[in-house]
Protein backbone atom coordinates (compact mmCIF):
# COMPACT_ATOMS: atom_id res chain seq x y z
CA UNK A 1 0.00 0.00 0.00
CA UNK A 2 1.72 3.71 -0.90
CA UNK A 3 0.52 6.41 0.21
CA UNK A 4 1.38 9.77 -1.36
CA UNK A 5 2.17 13.16 1.18
CA UNK A 6 1.06 15.79 -0.58
CA UNK A 7 1.59 19.05 1.27
CA UNK A 8 0.45 22.39 0.44
CA UNK A 9 2.70 24.95 -1.30
CA UNK A 10 3.61 27.96 0.64
CA UNK A 11 2.23 31.18 -0.78
CA UNK A 12 2.58 34.47 0.17
CA UNK A 13 -0.45 36.55 1.74
CA UNK A 14 0.47 39.34 -0.46
CA UNK A 15 1.22 37.74 -3.47
CA UNK A 16 -2.54 36.06 -2.95
CA UNK A 17 -4.20 39.60 -1.85
CA UNK A 18 -2.33 40.83 -5.40
CA UNK A 19 -4.23 38.12 -7.78
CA UNK A 20 -7.50 38.50 -5.45
CA UNK A 21 -8.51 41.59 -5.14
CA UNK A 22 -5.66 44.01 -5.81
CA UNK A 23 -5.74 43.50 -10.01
CA UNK A 24 -9.40 43.63 -10.42
CA UNK A 25 -9.34 46.67 -8.37
CA UNK A 26 -6.28 48.87 -10.07
CA UNK A 27 -7.93 46.96 -13.50
CA UNK A 28 -11.18 48.83 -13.31
CA UNK A 29 -9.61 52.14 -12.07
CA UNK A 30 -7.25 52.41 -14.81
CA UNK A 31 -9.24 50.70 -17.22
CA UNK A 32 -6.97 48.21 -18.60
CA UNK A 33 -8.08 45.74 -20.99
CA UNK A 34 -6.52 42.94 -19.36
CA UNK A 35 -5.51 41.47 -16.59
CA UNK A 36 -1.58 41.10 -17.94
CA UNK A 37 -1.57 45.08 -18.55
CA UNK A 38 -1.81 45.61 -14.56
CA UNK A 39 1.34 46.58 -13.20
CA UNK A 40 3.30 44.38 -11.07
CA UNK A 41 6.44 44.48 -8.26
CA UNK A 42 9.20 42.91 -10.87
CA UNK A 43 11.71 42.80 -8.55
CA UNK A 44 13.26 45.07 -4.94
CA UNK A 45 16.78 46.11 -4.93
CA UNK A 46 18.41 46.58 -1.37
CA UNK A 47 21.37 48.87 -1.51
CA UNK A 48 23.66 49.96 1.56
CA UNK A 49 26.35 52.48 1.16
CA UNK A 50 29.23 51.40 3.83
CA UNK A 51 30.69 55.23 3.67
CA UNK A 52 34.15 55.15 6.04
CA UNK A 53 33.27 51.65 7.24
CA UNK A 54 35.02 50.81 3.63
CA UNK A 55 38.28 50.60 5.79
CA UNK A 56 37.04 48.15 8.79
CA UNK A 57 36.50 44.92 7.28
CA UNK A 58 34.39 43.66 10.59
CA UNK A 59 31.85 46.57 9.35
CA UNK A 60 31.66 45.40 6.03
CA UNK A 61 30.71 41.25 7.31
CA UNK A 62 28.47 42.72 9.86
CA UNK A 63 26.72 44.94 7.24
CA UNK A 64 26.58 41.46 4.55
CA UNK A 65 25.52 39.76 8.16
CA UNK A 66 22.41 42.25 8.87
CA UNK A 67 21.18 42.30 5.14
CA UNK A 68 21.49 38.51 4.98
CA UNK A 69 19.04 38.84 8.35
CA UNK A 70 16.89 41.21 6.97
CA UNK A 71 16.07 39.79 3.62
CA UNK A 72 16.38 36.03 4.23
CA UNK A 73 18.41 35.91 1.26
CA UNK A 74 22.76 36.02 1.08
CA UNK A 75 23.74 39.74 0.57
CA UNK A 76 26.50 40.19 -1.41
CA UNK A 77 29.49 42.87 -1.48
CA UNK A 78 29.71 45.58 -3.51
CA UNK A 79 33.38 46.95 -4.88
CA UNK A 80 34.88 49.79 -5.93
CA UNK A 81 35.48 50.05 -9.66
CA UNK A 82 38.86 52.34 -9.52
CA UNK A 83 40.90 54.03 -7.45
CA UNK A 84 40.37 57.67 -6.14
CA UNK A 85 42.78 59.35 -3.97
CA UNK A 86 40.71 61.92 -2.20
CA UNK A 87 38.90 58.89 -0.70
CA UNK A 88 42.04 56.47 -0.34
CA UNK A 89 39.79 53.95 -2.11
CA UNK A 90 41.30 51.00 -3.82
CA UNK A 91 40.42 49.60 -6.96
CA UNK A 92 38.47 46.10 -5.81
CA UNK A 93 37.72 47.29 -2.45
CA UNK A 94 34.14 46.56 -0.88
CA UNK A 95 32.44 49.48 -0.31
CA UNK A 96 28.36 48.28 0.34
CA UNK A 97 26.33 45.58 0.05
CA UNK A 98 23.52 44.97 -2.01
CA UNK A 99 20.51 42.28 -2.40
CA UNK A 100 18.27 41.77 -5.42
CA UNK A 101 14.73 40.05 -4.55
CA UNK A 102 12.22 38.04 -6.61
CA UNK A 103 9.18 35.87 -6.25
CA UNK A 104 8.16 34.54 -2.81
CA UNK A 105 11.25 36.13 -1.23
CA UNK A 106 10.20 39.71 -2.33
CA UNK A 107 6.84 39.24 -1.25
CA UNK A 108 7.83 38.27 2.35
CA UNK A 109 9.93 40.91 2.58
CA UNK A 110 7.48 43.75 1.40
CA UNK A 111 5.14 42.14 3.74
CA UNK A 112 7.28 42.54 6.79
CA UNK A 113 8.57 45.89 5.41
CA UNK A 114 5.14 47.28 6.03
CA UNK A 115 3.77 45.27 8.85
CA UNK A 116 6.56 45.01 10.80
CA UNK A 117 9.55 47.61 10.31
CA UNK A 118 7.74 51.01 8.57
CA UNK A 119 6.02 51.25 12.21
CA UNK A 120 8.86 51.09 13.96
CA UNK A 121 10.95 54.79 12.50
CA UNK A 122 10.49 57.19 15.36
CA UNK A 123 7.91 59.60 15.20
CA UNK A 124 6.37 58.32 11.65
CA UNK A 125 3.94 60.03 9.94
CA UNK A 126 3.86 57.72 6.16
CA UNK A 127 6.78 57.90 3.72
CA UNK A 128 7.22 60.56 0.75
CA UNK A 129 5.99 60.46 -3.04
CA UNK A 130 9.03 62.01 -4.11
CA UNK A 131 11.11 58.54 -4.77
CA UNK A 132 9.45 57.99 -7.79
CA UNK A 133 11.86 57.89 -11.01
CA UNK A 134 9.38 58.78 -13.78
CA UNK A 135 9.44 55.38 -15.16
CA UNK A 136 6.95 53.38 -12.52
CA UNK A 137 9.62 52.36 -9.98
CA UNK A 138 10.10 53.77 -6.36
CA UNK A 139 13.00 53.86 -3.90
CA UNK A 140 12.58 54.26 -0.23
CA UNK A 141 15.61 55.62 2.22
CA UNK A 142 16.04 54.53 5.31
CA UNK A 143 17.94 55.68 7.90
CA UNK A 144 18.71 53.10 10.41
CA UNK A 145 19.00 49.49 9.82
CA UNK A 146 17.87 48.80 13.44
CA UNK A 147 13.71 49.24 12.72
CA UNK A 148 13.87 45.41 11.10
CA UNK A 149 12.80 43.05 13.91
CA UNK A 150 15.57 40.63 12.98
CA UNK A 151 18.56 43.08 13.99
CA UNK A 152 19.54 42.62 17.24
CA UNK A 153 20.38 45.66 18.95
CA UNK A 154 23.02 44.32 21.33
CA UNK A 155 25.03 43.20 18.27
CA UNK A 156 24.44 46.13 16.16
CA UNK A 157 28.16 48.20 16.01
CA UNK A 158 26.68 50.83 13.66
CA UNK A 159 23.75 52.58 12.88
CA UNK A 160 23.59 52.71 8.69
CA UNK A 161 21.04 53.42 6.30
CA UNK A 162 20.03 51.99 3.07
CA UNK A 163 17.84 52.15 -0.08
CA UNK A 164 15.30 49.93 -1.24
CA UNK A 165 14.41 50.65 -4.81
CA UNK A 166 11.18 48.63 -6.13
CA UNK A 167 10.94 47.93 -9.56
CA UNK A 168 7.51 47.79 -11.10
CA UNK A 169 6.24 47.34 -14.67
CA UNK A 170 3.94 50.27 -14.03
CA UNK A 171 4.40 52.97 -17.17
CA UNK A 172 3.71 56.10 -15.15
CA UNK A 173 4.27 56.82 -11.64
CA UNK A 174 0.76 57.33 -11.66
CA UNK A 175 0.36 53.60 -11.72
CA UNK A 176 3.04 52.52 -9.33
CA UNK A 177 1.81 54.98 -6.41
CA UNK A 178 -1.65 52.95 -6.74
CA UNK A 179 -0.31 49.84 -6.87
CA UNK A 180 2.10 50.15 -3.85
CA UNK A 181 -0.63 51.93 -2.11
CA UNK A 182 -2.87 48.88 -3.12
CA UNK A 183 -0.23 46.51 -0.89
CA UNK A 184 -0.34 48.41 2.17
CA UNK A 185 3.09 50.91 1.66
CA UNK A 186 1.45 53.98 4.11
CA UNK A 187 2.16 57.14 1.30
CA UNK A 188 1.85 60.27 3.33
CA UNK A 189 -1.64 62.25 2.75
CA UNK A 190 -1.63 64.30 -0.10
CA UNK A 191 -2.99 68.21 1.33
CA UNK A 192 -6.22 68.03 -0.44
CA UNK A 193 -6.68 64.54 1.25
CA UNK A 194 -5.74 65.99 4.32
CA UNK A 195 -8.36 68.44 4.56
CA UNK A 196 -11.47 65.80 3.40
Amino acid sequence: MTTTNKTAKYTPRLKQEYVKSIVPALQKQFSYTSTMAVPKIEKICLNQGLGIAVSDRKLVEAAVNEMTAITGQKAVTSKSKKDIANFKLRKGVAVGCRVTLRGDNMYDFLDRLISAALPRIRDFKGIERKGFDGSGNYTLGITEQIIFPEIVMDKVSRIMGMDITFVTTAQTDDEACALLEAFGMPFKKLNNEENN
